[in-house]
């Protein structure tokens, strides 16, 4: 992992915030890396005054956005097949693309927020937006506000704890619990909303 971290900040450094967007280009489209080894390192970078805190977060925000835009699109255009035969060559199969694609017809746009906040989910969600062919606008809205979330939280644990990877990993453990009682806790207030509406109607 170390020699990973040493990659990428070295990458980061030489190629600057172009680097960051292209790294989470890749990381949030079908690359399965996390965003953490590319965020984080990013963030020590800004602490150590190479880079700009603020312009870190909006790179990794764009990156996000773009990497989503290509599943999002694949599947907008090609469907269902396409994906599910070449995807299994990075781990998507049609059991995992099933369940993707039942979470978001079940909870529509709000999928493409809370599922950015999501290890292991956020690069996949886009595909069931891209196969409904999810209004663009919205679901651009929708993946940054989570990416803006996510790449925030990575970014400030790089700034302010360095290459501590035991801390580091204490924290952003601690983070994904919160995180996960927020994604339930905003759900619930999501259906109870949702069906409010619909009974008024």
């Amino acid at each position: 992992m170390q020699e990973l971290i040493d990659f990428i900040l070295r990458t980061a450094s030489e190629l600057g915030y172009l680097g960051i967007v292209l790294l989470m280009t890749l990381e949030s489209c079908f690359i399965p890396f996390p965003s953490e080894v590319v965020m984080i390192p990013a963030g020590y970078l800004a602490h150590k005054g190479e880079f700009n805190i603020y312009a870190c977060i909006a790179c990794g925000v764009l990156g996000s956005i773009l990497g989503a835009l290509i599943n999002y699109y694949l599947c907008f255009f090609f469907g269902r097949a396409f994906v599910l035969k070449w995807g299994r060559y990075i781990g998507i199969n049609e059991v995992k693309f099933a369940k993707f694609e039942a979470f978001f017809n079940k909870h529509g746009e709000f999928s493409t927020f809370v599922c950015r906040l999501i290890p292991g989910i956020r690069q996949y969600i886009s595909m069931p937006a891209g196969l409904a062919k999810m209004n663009l606008k919205r679901f651009i809205f929708f993946t940054g506000l989570g990416s803006f979330l996510w790449v925030s939280i990575l970014v400030l644990l790089g700034y302010f704890l360095g290459q501590n990877e035991e801390l580091i990993a204490e924290y952003l453990h601690q983070i994904l619990i919160i995180i996960f009682i927020l994604i339930a806790i905003a759900s619930v207030l999501y259906i109870y909303i949702r069906k409010k509406a619909k009974n008024e109607k």
